[in-house]
């Protein structure tokens, strides 16, 4: 369905770039989240085993940076895997108020047995694309989205 163009070139352009850029992310993190699912954890569980499985232990202030989500809902995120025995939390002795957080053996496993199988899931998803167009629009978001934060908008 193509909208009305009535407020100029350059504004019905940004607009439908807009309307195609949140179609297409959409479709890609409902099929990514339908995947994640399939191995028994919610999207944030996901992606906090995935962090810790790339990065190693990390506070809970980092993963909250890296996941883009606020403090109390990665409480009970954490609380949540500890539950399932993924993960395991330590304050440190020399700042208590420092909590850090690390996969458990079982975590690892659970890493391994499912980001493997998920990341292949997203490149088959992405194969619409070919390789170039892949890096090409890799390069175009990343400059649209740095350029974007760095501005006072």
């Amino acid at each position: 369905m193509k909208t009305t163009k009535k407020y100029g070139k350059k504004i019905d352009l940004a607009l439908s770039l807009w309307v195609k850029l949140s179609r297409a992310f959409t479709v890609v993190q409902q099929k990514a989240a339908e995947d994640i699912r399939k191995s028994g954890l919610t999207v944030p569980q996901f992606a906090v085993i995935e962090c810790l499985g790339h990065l190693g232990e990390l506070s809970i202030g980092e993963l909250t940076k890296k996941q883009l989500v606020t403090g109390g809902n990665m409480t009970l995120v954490l609380d949540n895997l500890e539950k399932e025995g993924l993960i395991k939390r330590r304050r440190l002795q020399e700042n208590r108020k420092i909590i850090k957080v690390s996969l458990t053996e079982k975590g690892k496993q659970k890493f391994l047995k499912t980001f493997l199988p998920h990341a292949k899931f997203i490149s088959m998803l992405l194969s619409v694309l070919n390789e170039t167009e892949q890096k090409t629009l890799a390069n175009l978001l990343k400059k649209l989205g740095k350029t974007i934060q760095n501005k006072n908008i």
